[in-house]
This record gives structure tokens, sequence and C-alpha cells, in this order.
């Protein structure tokens, strides 16, 4: 605070202080009182005001102002009242460069929230996917062990078919052989080869 600046909050202070007590509320406005004691302007007064509650002079109290002390401003008081740092809005990152507006928190904040909406609706697409593609693995499978054991049953059928097949050709070779070696080939076979022969053909019971 220069001299000028001095001189005129205690030259208010000096006012107030004849016309109210410490404690006392002051009875009229700071422009007034500035004009009472040369301080025609307006904004000099409340810059007076200003250095006075700053030094615990005076206190605000509501629209008003009350006297707390009397004594005169020393040159090179500092404030006793410490002004609150400006905040920036809350939420805020700051302007970038060029006065470029930066994302709030609660932008940040909004898309980080629908990218994990998205992600999470990916990631339950894919978990059905991956069951269904399980459950059609599972199915595959077993037709698969099904027509395998479908295989061998019919692989074993075949066998026991082929073996009778030929034990029947077999048997029939004999019984020709049989007959041409008689005197009239169309003898009969004996009996035993005969129920040979019909129980190939007929397969098990």
């Amino acid at each position: 605070m220069n001299q000028e600046s001095l001189e005129r909050a205690n030259a208010f202070l000096a006012f107030v202080a004849t016309r109210t007590d410490p404690g006392g509320a002051l009875d009229a406005s700071p422009a007034e009182i500035g004009r009472h004691v040369g301080i025609e302007q307006p904004l000099a007064a409340a810059r007076a005001v200003r250095a006075l509650l700053a030094r615990r002079r005076l206190e605000a109290d509501g629209s008003n102002y009350r006297l707390l002390d009397a004594r005169p401003l020393e040159p090179g008081e500092p404030e006793s009242v410490t002004r609150p740092p400006r905040r920036k809005p809350s939420g805020t990152l700051g302007s970038g460069p060029g006065g470029r507006t930066v994302p709030t928190y609660s932008d940040v904040g909004h898309v980080a929230i629908e990218r994990l909406i998205e992600l999470g609706r990916e990631v339950a697409t894919l978990r059905a996917g991956a069951r269904a593609a399980k459950s059609e693995a599972r199915e595959s499978r077993l037709s698969r062990e099904d027509a395998e054991r479908q295989a061998e049953t019919l692989s074993a059928r075949v066998q026991d078919l082929e073996a009778k097949l030929e034990m029947a050709e077999q048997n029939m070779r004999a019984l020709l052989a049989a007959a041409k070696g008689t005197d009239r080939g169309e003898q009969i076979a004996p009996d035993n080869e005969m129920d040979a022969i019909l129980g190939v053909l007929k397969g098990p019971a």
C-alpha cells in the first residue's frame, strides 16, 4: 500500500472513530464517509475500506461495517486477513494453450463410463458366443462318438457277415465237390453238411 492510500485509509478510520466506538456500526455508507474526508471517488473509498478490513480495523457485518480498532495503520503493516486463493470451477482441468478449453472431469468420466458400457456389451457378446461354441462342440463330439460307435458296430457286423459268407462258400464248394464225386450229380449232400449250410445261411437264432 502506497503512502497516498495509507493516508486515505487513516483519514477514513479517524472519521469513523469520531462517529462510533469500537464494536459499533458505521452510520453512513463508505461513499458518504469518503466525501466527508475528501475522498470524492467511490472507488478510492472502497479501496480504503478494503485496506481497513484486511488489517482488522473494520469488520463486515452483512451489508454494513463495524469498527473493531481505531488505531491508525502503520506504514508497511501487513494484512492480517489473507485473501482466499482463487479457485478454479469445480471439476475443470484448466485451459489449454491458445485458450482451448480442456475437457472437465465430468466429461472424462462420462466418456469413460460410456466406453465401459460398450466394453461390457462386447464382453457379454463374446461370452455368449463362447458358450454357443462350447455347446456346439459338445454336441459335435457326442455326435462323433455316436457315429464312431455305430461305425464300429457296423464294421463288426460286416466282418461277421463276411466270415459267414466265406464259410457258406466253403461249404457250398465242398457240397459241389462231393456231388461230382458220386454217380449222380443230383445226389443230395449228407444231412450234417446240409445242416451246416442252412445254419450259416440263416445266421444266429
